[in-house]
């Protein structure tokens, strides 16, 4: 499924955006399940209703119970039948409440399902850069908090705002209909008062909130980081380096909940103080009511009960408020994700790339530059044939591993009109056709492998999923890993450990040359695919590889001289340029660049 992002907003990027900005962007994704949202509105409304009917209830309730000699008998009948009554109003009300959470559930859990697969497919679409530049603990953090901040955000509204709105419309008019208006002003007054001070003070809290969380975030952040990177801890004996490192998070964190902390206290004292003081003048004008004559003691106990149920739900205004801003905020968070452009995607309509047999891949006149001030390659052209050999080799930062992510189009050859520099498959700028057909066609065993936390099967089967287990040992024998692998006490279902670590480097290169076997490409690239590997097994390898390459179009990328010597083309690259291309005989005999490497490296083996 392919989703084309929104461009970013021209402002900054960190800052927080408008709230409605944010719930406008979430709307479409439960207005999908429009008929279980006004459902549930309708058993939200009904549960408000039955509730709001309790305390009328109990007022004639009390007043029937009080003695009248000219009917003594109405004594025993009333109370019973207005008991069942005010029994079944509570139970509707409950009722009407669950109804409306089990109607409403499928909604909560299908947009947060959708929004967080949605932003998942799109990180995957971003282009390497972005993933480079950004860290992964801190990312992921951000799609935890804003799935969870979608289920808050709809529970926190739609079950505690909402429903305390319609309760505060039918209770003033309740009062306002049946005693005079001192009642709803009184009320209006204390709600106006309430909700002013509320928000006033959970705006200045929000502050420490996100504090916290920025601190939360990076904490999270550097503990994942740092457990990535064991091995390189423990290589420089930084344990206690990476703890101060977490700990400084830690003590942030700290500071920024004790102040959240501070102010919440302070909040929950204002709104209890307010909710006091209103309470004291609704119940003395009751009171003087009833005293009067003007009220009974049935109205005295429903104007009671009425702020008794008006104000429990109103005491977490403050905490619902601040759960609704923060959910808005993690659910923002999450939407710039999804908003960040495509560096890399594809043009409108762009059809699949096609071939037959094996392609021909061309560099025709490519500039590219990871930093506008720092070029890479400049101009470069040269030839794959069909099902023929091409290795580049050169000096470490000549730009050899950058062939390999363009042709993946991890990044894009610049489109300049001047340079008309591009890179063809078949004849095809793979810049035209879909990413997922070219990466389809291509298959890669890197210099650098990196296995999921999983099974030795699953890694290789990685290459084709679906894959038989017969295909994978097959895979895995050509690859020369497989009596390694049943030698092992679980066999293919030994667990590799995180990033391939329980593996040693060469095991995990020839998983990888597995899985690449396996998927089967009509064109194949080799970066350093030998290059963990000891000389005896190097060889068996490179055999098998020459084998595998056999008719299909291949790129070696190779350090190591000795593992090239049989490709039809090699090419010499320095600072972006082919300074040298032939065959190995050739270039030795040019006494250039290639011959040097090549006396040079003989001279450390021997």
């Amino acid at each position: 499924m392919r989703h084309h992002a929104t461009p970013e907003l021209p402002h900054d990027p960190h800052a927080p955006r408008g709230d409605w900005t944010t719930m406008r962007r979430l709307v479409p994704y439960l207005w999908r399940y429009k008929w279980r949202v006004v459902a549930a509105l309708v058993f939200m409304v009904a549960a408000k209703l039955a509730n709001v009917g309790v305390p009328v209830l109990l007022k004639h309730l009390i007043d029937a119970m009080t003695p009248n000699p000219a009917q003594p008998q109405a004594l025993l009948v009333v109370p019973v039948a207005l008991l069942v009554v005010y029994g079944v109003l509570r139970l509707s009300a409950s009722a009407f409440t669950e109804l409306r959470e089990l109607v409403f559930a499928k909604a909560t859990q299908g947009a947060a399902r959708q929004i967080a697969l949605q932003t998942f497919e799109h990180l995957h679409s971003l282009s390497l850069r972005f993933h480079l530049e950004r860290q992964t603990g801190g990312m992921t953090r951000d799609i935890e908090r804003g799935v969870r901040g979608i289920e808050s955000l709809i529970s926190y509204s739609l079950y505690s705002i909402v429903p305390t709105l319609i309760e505060v419309v039918l209770v003033l008019s309740i009062l306002g209909w049946t005693f005079d208006v001192w009642f709803a002003l009184i009320t209006i007054a204390a709600l106006v008062v309430y909700i002013f001070f509320t928000v006033y003070v959970t705006e200045w809290r929000t502050q420490f909130r996100r504090q916290a969380n920025e601190f939360d975030s990076a904490a999270h952040t550097k503990a994942v980081d740092s457990l990535l990177n064991y091995e390189t801890v423990k290589y420089f004996n930084n344990e206690s380096f990476e703890a101060q490192r977490y700990d400084r998070s830690l003590d942030q964190l700290r500071r920024a909940r004790l102040k959240a902390q501070t102010s919440l206290s302070l909040l929950n004292t204002g709104q209890q103080l307010i909710i006091a003081v209103a309470l004291i003048a609704m119940l003395w004008r009751a009171t003087q009511g009833v005293v009067e004559g003007r009220m009974t003691l049935g109205d005295l106990v429903m104007v009671n009960a009425f702020m008794i149920q008006l104000y429990i739900p109103l005491n977490f205004l403050g905490v619902i408020y601040r759960e609704i801003k923060q959910s808005l905020t993690d659910l923002d968070r999450m939407f710039r994700l999804l908003e960040k452009e495509r560096e890399v995607d594809d043009v409108l309509g762009a059809p699949d790339l096609v071939w037959s047999g094996s392609p021909t891949v061309r560099f025709e006149n490519v500039h590219f530059a990871y930093e506008a001030d720092r070029p890479i390659l400049q101009g470069l052209s040269f030839e794959i044939p069909a099902g023929k050999t091409v290795a580049v080799v050169g000096a470490s930062g000549a730009g050899k591993s950058t062939l390999a992510r363009l042709m993946y189009r991890f990044y894009d050859v610049p489109a300049d009109p001047s340079l008309n520099g591009r890179i063809t498959i078949d004849g095809q700028d793979i810049r035209s056709v879909t990413q997922s057909s070219v990466r389809r066609a291509i298959g890669i065993v890197p210099q650098d492998t990196v296995l999921f936390n999983d099974t030795v099967a699953y890694n290789i089967a990685y290459g084709r999923p679906g894959a038989t287990q017969t295909e994978v040992e097959e895979a895995a024998r050509q690859a020369r890993i497989h009596d390694f692998i049943v030698s092992t006490p679980k066999g293919y279902q030994t667990m590799v450990g995180e990033r391939g670590l329980k593996l040693s480097g060469g095991e995990k290169q020839r998983v990888a040359i597995a899985r690449t076997l396996l998927k089967d490409p009509p064109i194949l690239i080799f970066d350093e695919a030998t290059s963990a590997l000891d000389s005896a097994n190097e060889r068996a390898i490179q055999a098998e590889l020459q084998s595998v390459a056999h008719n299909k179009t291949t790129l070696v990328i190779a350090h190591r001289l000795s593992t090239v010597v049989d490709a039809h083309e090699i090419l010499v690259l320095d600072a972006g340029h082919v300074v040298e291309r032939g065959r190995h005989d050739q270039l030795l005999a040019m006494q250039g660049h290639y011959a040097r490497m090549w006396a040079l490296q003989q001279s450390t083996t021997a």
